[in-house]
C-alpha cells in the first residue's frame, strides 16, 4: 500500500515534480546541454556516471527540498544508486522530504495509427518488486499521441491504464503519461480524444486505486478540469513537452490545478563548468519560476 505520509505530500501540497529520469536514449543530449561532449567519456557505464553526478548535484542544492519540489522522478540506475552515503530514495524522502518516483518504461515503439505505444516490459513485475524495497512510491511511464486518430489514442489509453493496474497492484501509484506532441497539427483535436477516454477510464477505477496524469500543456484554458476534479486522480500534472522553461511557465499558469513535472525545461540553464554557487543559483532560480507556475495562476 502507498505510504499515507507521501500520498498527502504529493496529493495536497503545494510544488512540482522534477524529471530527473533521462535514460539511454536521451542521456547523451542531457549531458550535452550540461556541458559535457560525446567525447568525455566511453561506453553507457561511463555516461551514466556523469549523469548520475549532475542529478546528485542537483539534488543535494540547498533549494531542492519538499518544500517546492513535490517529488521526484528516477531512471532506474539513479533508484539504484547513492547520494551522500545513501539510496537514492531514502536520502530524497528523510533528508529533503522529496517523494522518490520511477520511470518504468523501455521507450517507444515505432509510430503506427498516429502514435506511439510503449514498447513490452517483459519485466515490470521484477522492477515494480525492486521499487517497492527500496521505498518508490509511483512510476511514470511515457507514450506519445502525434495526431488525432481516435483508434489511435484509445489504443494509448488503454494500454497506459492497462498497464497502471499491474503497477497498482504492488501498492504503487502509477502516472500515467499520454503525450500529445506540441508539434501535432491537430493537437486541440488529440487532447478532446484524450480528455474523453482518460475520464471514461478513470470511471471505472477502484477507489483505492488512484493514478497520477501527465499531460500535454493543452491550449484551451483548464481544458484538464474535470480530470483534475476527478476523485481518481491524484494528480495532474504538465510536462514541459520541448517547450522552453519560460513558455512552459507561462502556458501552465492559466491551467488552474495543474501543477509542473518538467525535465529539460528544469535543467536548461545549468552547466557543469559552473561554481557550486553558480549551480544552486540556477537551481534555485529555476525551482522558483517553476514553483510559482504550478501554484500562483493567472
Amino acid at each position: 500500500m502507498a505510504d499515507a505520509e507521501m500520498m498527502a505530500a504529493l496529493g495536497k501540497g503545494n510544488g512540482f515534480i522534477a524529471a530527473l529520469d533521462q535514460s539511454g536514449g536521451s542521456t547523451p543530449g542531457a549531458l550535452r546541454q550540461y556541458g559535457v561532449p560525446e567525447s568525455a567519456y566511453n561506453g553507457e557505464k561511463e555516461m551514466f556516471a556523469l549523469v548520475h553526478a549532475m542529478r546528485v548535484r542537483i539534488m543535494t542544492a540547498p533549494a531542492f527540498t519538499g518544500e517546492k519540489v513535490l517529488a521526484a522522478i528516477l531512471f532506474e540506475a539513479t533508484m539504484d544508486g547513492d547520494v551522500e552515503g545513501q539510496p537514492t530514495p531514502d536520502f530524497l524522502w528523510k533528508q529533503r522530504r522529496v517523494v522518490p518516483l520511477l520511470k518504468i518504461d523501455k521507450g517507444l515503439a515505432a509510430e503506427a495509427d498516429g502514435v506511439q505505444l510503449m514498447k513490452p516490459m517483459p519485466d515490470l513485475d521484477n522492477l515494480l518488486a525492486r521499487g517497492v524495497a527500496k521505498g518508490i512510491f509511483g512510476t511514470k511511464m511515457r507514450s506519445v499521441i502525434n495526431r488525432a486518430s481516435p483508434s489511435g489514442v484509445q489504443a494509448i489509453v488503454d494500454q497506459q491504464f492497462d498497464v497502471a493496474a499491474q503497477i497498482s497492484a504492488h501498492g504503487l501509484v502509477p502516472i500515467v503519461e499520454p503525450e500529445v506532441s506540441i508539434k501535432s497539427a491537430d493537437k486541440a483535436e488529440s487532447e478532446t480524444l484524450l480528455r474523453k477516454a482518460i475520464l471514461a477510464r478513470l470511471d471505472k477505477l477502484p477507489a483505492d486505486k488512484p493514478v497520477m496524469l501527465k499531460l500535454s500543456i493543452p491550449d484551451v484554458t483548464d481544458f484538464y478540469q474535470p480530470l483534475i476534479a476527478h476523485p481518481r486522480a491524484l494528480r495532474v500534472v504538465a510536462l514541459s513537452g520541448g517547450y522552453s522553461r519560460a513558455e512552459a511557465c507561462k502556458r501552465l499558469a492559466h491551467q488552474h490545478g495543474m501543477i509542473a513535472s518538467f525535465s529539460r525545461a528544469l535543467v536548461e540553464d545549468l552547466k557543469k563548468s559552473m561554481s557550486d554557487a553558480e549551480f544552486n543559483a540556477a537551481i534555485g532560480s529555476a525551482i522558483d519560476e517553476i514553483y510559482q507556475a504550478s501554484t500562483v495562476k493567472a
